[in-house]
C-alpha cells in the first residue's frame, strides 16, 4: 500500500456497503432532500437518518426498505406501525402490519418493539428501527438483544429525531446497533473522561462529526443541507405555563421552602392532582377543537378523563387493539380529546390535525417534553400551537428546569447542524473531505525546518545526508495534539501504528548515512480499562525494537533514564503509583514508568569515524544501563505553543537527554534530523553542540515556535562564542 492510500485508509469514515440507486427509483412524490437521503441511505447500507419532526422519516424509511431488499422488516413503537401502514398507501407501497414471525410475506412487513422477540432476524435482509432513539430509554438486556438479534442483518437503518452531540447514549447506542462502532471503541476514540464525565477531546471534534456524518444524517429543516425550505416553516408556537394555588407542602416543611428531590416533587404532584385537573378542564372545554392532554399519573389521567365528554385515555393496561383504535378515532376526527402519557403515546404519532394540547403536571425529563410537543408541532401544521403546562405553584422550578434544558438541547443542536452540514453535504454529492494540510519551509545556513508530514517532507532529504536522528514519537494517543490522519499518534491501534510509523522508519534509513544512529525515545504505554478493556502496562518499548528491525535496522542497544516516582504520581494521579493503594492493595502497585532512549544502526559501515569529546569520566556516566542526573524539568518552555484543544502538555525531550545523544553518536558539523521537531528541542541542541539540523513538524503552532528557539540557540551560542573571543 503507498502512503497516500495508507491516509485514506486511516481515516475514520464508515465506507459504503449497500446498492446504488438513483432518482428515477425513488417515488416522486418525496421532495428532492427526501430522495438525496434516500439515495444516501442505500448507497450506506447501514446509516441512521436523524430528522426533526415531520421531515417525512416515514416516506424515507419505507422507500429504502423497499429498494434495499425482497424481505424487509420495520420495528416502530405502538400505534405508529399502523400510521406507516396507512402512509405507505400514499406512494403505492404495502405494508404488512404483523405480531408474529408467521404472519410474515415477501416485500415490507412492520411490527412493534414490544413484539420483537416473536420474530427471526434471520429471515430478513434489511431492517428499519423507527423512532430508534428509544433504544436509550428501553431497559439495558431488552436493548442488548436488538443489538445481538440485527448484528448480521446485512441492511440497517435508524431514523429518529436529531441528538444533541453531548447525548453519547444515544449516538453510541445506533453506531452500536449499525455494526459501525461499539460504545467502548467510541469513547476511547473520541472521548476523554475527567471531572465533569465524558466530553469530546478538543483535536477529536473535527474527526468525530466527519466521522458521524459518514453514516449519520442530522437534519432540522432542508436548509440544513442546501434545500429549499418552502412548505417548511412551521407557524408560531405558544407555551403558556398556568400555575395554581396550593397550600399544600412536602412531608416535614411546615412551610414551603422548595422541592428537595424525586420524593418532593412525587407528593406534591399528588396532592394538588384535583386542583390542576379543574383548572385543565376548564381550558379543554372551552372551546369545541381537538385537545391532547398529556398526564404523568394514572389518577391524573383517569380524574381529567372523568371531567371530560369525547374524550379517550390511552392505558398501558389496555390491549393492543384498544390503543391503537382510541389514537385512531383521534386522528380521524372521531374522537375530541386524547388523554396519555409521554411513554405511551409520545413517540412517532403524527397529530397534527390537533394544535392544542396541555401538560397535566411535567417531569424533568426535556425529551419527554419535546417529543409530546412535537406530535402537534411538525412540518404539516398549518395552525399556530397552543400549549398549555398546568402546574401548582411549588413546581415552578420543574417548569424553569425543563426550559434551561430545552435552551440547552437547541443550541447543541444547532451546534451539531452548523458541525456535521459541511460534511453531510459531502456525503451526499460524494465529495471528499480533507483537512486543511500545510507546509512551509524555512532555510538557513545551519538549519532547514519545515512544516508538514514527516513521512512526505523526508522525501525531499538527499540519500545518505544524515549523520544521527533523535526524536520522541507520539506514543498512540488518538487526537491529543492534532485531528488529522497525518498524526501518527491518530491511530486506532498497534498496527495501525506500527504501520505509519513503518513508512517513518524507511524513509529515515533512506537519509540516515551507512552505519549511522538513529536514537529514539519511548516509554512503555499504560493500558486503560475504556480503551483496552484491562489495566496494566503495553510493551511500547518492545514493539518498537521489532518493527524496526523489520524496518531493516540494526538495534545496537538502549539507555534507561531513571524517573522520580512521585513527580510521576503527582502528574498522572495513576492508582499504581499511589501512597493510598500502597495501603488498601499492593498488587496494583508498579513501578514508575521510564524512559527510553532505543538506539538503532543503519546498514552498512561507517564512513567516518565519530569522535566523541568525552572525558573518560564522561563515558563511564554515558555508557551506563540507567541515565541518571536527567532532570525531567530541563525543557525548553512549551507554554506559547500549546493550544486550547490540546489534551496534554507538551512533553519536549529533556535538554540532557538530547546533550547526551548528540555528543556521543555524531560529530561537529554533522546533519541531525528529528521527523518529530515539536518546538525543536533537538534542533536547539544540535545548534548549540555546533551541528546541523533538519526539523519537521506537522503543527502549525509547534513549528512557530521551534523557529523561534532555532533562532534562540544560534543566538545563544554565538554569544557564547564572542565572549570567549574576548577573553
Amino acid at each position: 500500500m503507498n502512503y497516500k492510500d495508507f491516509l485514506t485508509s486511516k481515516r475514520l469514515i464508515v465506507g459504503s456497503s449497500g446498492i446504488s440507486v438513483y432518482d428515477s427509483d425513488i417515488h416522486q412524490m418525496l421532495f428532492p432532500f427526501q430522495r438525496d437521503l434516500v439515495r444516501w441511505a442505500c448507497k450506506k447500507g447501514k446509516s441512521a437518518i436523524f430528522a426533526d419532526t415531520g421531515l417525512g422519516k416515514t416516506f424515507m424509511q419505507l422507500e429504502w426498505a423497499r429498494l434495499m431488499a425482497k424481505k424487509a422488516f420495520i420495528v416502530a413503537p405502538l400505534s405508529v406501525a399502523r400510521q406507516t401502514v396507512k402512509e405507505a398507501q400514499k406512494i403505492g407501497i404495502t405494508v404488512n402490519y404483523c405480531r408474529s414471525q408467521a404472519q410474515t410475506t415477501d416485500g415490507l412487513n412492520i411490527t412493534n418493539y414490544e413484539m420483537i422477540e416473536a420474530f427471526d432476524p434471520s429471515a430478513f435482509d434489511a431492517v428499519v428501527l423507527d423512532e430508534s432513539s428509544i433504544l436509550k430509554s428501553i431497559a439495558g438486556k431488552i436493548k442488548a438483544k436488538m443489538i445481538e438479534m440485527f448484528a448480521e442483518t446485512p441492511y440497517r437503518l435508524c431514523c429518529t429525531a436529531t441528538p444533541a452531540p453531548n447525548d453519547i447514549a444515544e449516538i453510541a447506542n445506533h453506531a452500536e446497533f449499525l455494526g459501525i462502532m461499539s460504545r467502548v471503541d467510541m469513547l476511547a476514540t473520541f472521548f476523554v473522561h475527567d471531572d465533569e464525565g465524558w466530553r469530546l477531546k478538543g483535536h477529536a471534534e473535527e474527526p468525530f462529526y466527519r466521522w458521524m456524518a459518514s453514516w449519520g444524517m442530522s437534519i432540522r429543516k432542508p436548509s440544513d443541507l442546501g434545500y429549499d425550505d418552502d412548505g417548511y416553516i412551521l407557524p408560531p408556537l405558544t407555551i403558556e405555563p398556568v400555575f395554581v394555588d396550593t397550600t399544600v407542602a412536602p412531608d416535614g416543611q411546615l412551610f414551603f421552602t422548595g422541592l428537595k428531590g424525586i420524593t418532593d416533587r412525587s407528593a406534591v404532584r399528588k396532592a394538588t392532582v384535583h386542583d390542576r385537573m379543574t383548572l385543565a378542564a376548564s381550558l379543554v372545554n372551552g372551546d369545541g377543537e381537538q385537545w391532547i392532554i398529556w398526564c404523568g399519573l394514572n389518577d391524573e389521567a383517569d380524574g381529567i378523563a372523568r371531567l371530560l365528554s369525547d374524550s379517550v385515555n390511552i392505558k398501558g393496561s389496555m390491549s393492543i387493539e384498544a390503543k391503537i383504535a382510541g389514537i385512531e378515532g383521534f386522528q380521524d376526527g372521531m374522537i375530541r380529546t386524547l388523554i396519555s402519557k409521554p411513554k405511551i403515546a409520545g413517540h412517532g404519532l403524527n397529530m397534527q390535525m390537533c394544535h392544542n394540547m396541555v401538560f397535566l403536571g411535567l417531569s424533568d425529563s426535556y425529551e419527554a417534553y419535546y417529543q409530546c410537543i412535537r406530535r402537534c408541532y411538525r412540518f404539516g401544521q398549518t395552525k399556530p400551537v397552543r400549549v398549555f403546562i398546568v402546574l401548582s405553584e411549588m413546581e415552578r422550578d420543574i417548569f424553569r428546569n425543563v426550559q434551561n434544558k430545552e435552551r440547552e438541547a437547541r443550541k447543541m443542536g444547532d451546534r451539531l447542524i452548523e458541525h456535521v452540514k459541511q460534511y453531510e453535504k459531502a456525503e451526499i454529492e460524494e465529495l471528499g473531505m480533507e483537512f486543511i494540510y500545510e507546509t512551509e519551509t524555512v532555510k538557513h545556513d545551519e538549519y532547514t525546518m519545515m512544516l508538514g508530514d514527516s513521512v512526505e517532507r523526508m522525501k525531499e532529504i538527499r540519500n545518505n545526508s544524515i549523520g544521527l536522528s533523535v526524536f520522541s514519537p507520539p506514543f498512540m494517543s488518538l487526537y491529543t495534539y492534532s485531528p488529522t490522519e497525518h498524526d501518527v499518534g491518530n491511530s486506532r491501534g498497534e498496527e495501525e501504528f506500527f504501520g505509519h510509523f513503518g513508512f517513518i522508519m524507511d524513509e529515515l534509513k533512506r537519509v540516515t548515512k551507512p552505519g549511522r544512529l538513529c536514537c529514539v525515545h519511548v516509554a512503555q504505554v499504560p493500558a486503560m480499562l475504556v480503551r483496552d478493556g484491562y489495566i496494566g502496562m503495553k510493551d511500547f518499548r518492545g514493539k518498537t525494537i521489532m518493527a524496526y528491525e523489520d524496518h531493516g535496522w540494526i538495534y545496537q542497544g538502549e539507555c534507561c533514564i531513571d524517573k522520580d516516582p512521585q513527580a510521576q504520581a503527582i502528574r498522572t494521579h495513576s492508582k499504581g503509583l499511589l501512597f493510598a493503594q500502597l495501603k488498601r492493595d499492593a498488587s496494583w502497585l508498579r513501578p514508575a514508568l521510564a524512559d527510553y532512549i532505543l538506539v538503532f544502526r543503519a546498514p552498512g559501515d561507517n564512513e567516518s569515524a565519530i569522535l566523541p569529546d568525552l572525558t573518560n569520566d564522561e563515558w563511564i556516566e554515558f555508557a551506563r544501563p540507567i541515565w541518571y542526573g536527567i532532570r525531567e524539568t530541563d525543557t525548553l518552555n512549551f507554554t506559547e505553543a500549546r493550544t486550547d484543544k490540546d489534551e496534554r502538555h507538551i512533553c519536549p525531550l529533556q535538554l540532557g537527554t538530547i546533550e547526551r545523544c548528540i555528543r556521543l553518536w555524531s560529530n561537529a558539523g554533522d546533519t541531525v534530523l528529528s521527523p518529530f521537531a515539536g518546538i525543536g528541542s533537538e534542533g536547539y541542541q544540535a545548534l548549540k553542540l555546533g551541528r546541523r539540523f533538519v526539523g519537521i513538524e506537522l503543527k502549525k503552532a509547534y513549528y512557530q515556535t521551534a523557529l523561534k528557539n532555532l533562532e534562540l540557540a544560534l543566538k545563544e551560542r554565538n554569544a557564547g562564542t564572542l565572549f570567549e573571543a574576548t577573553l
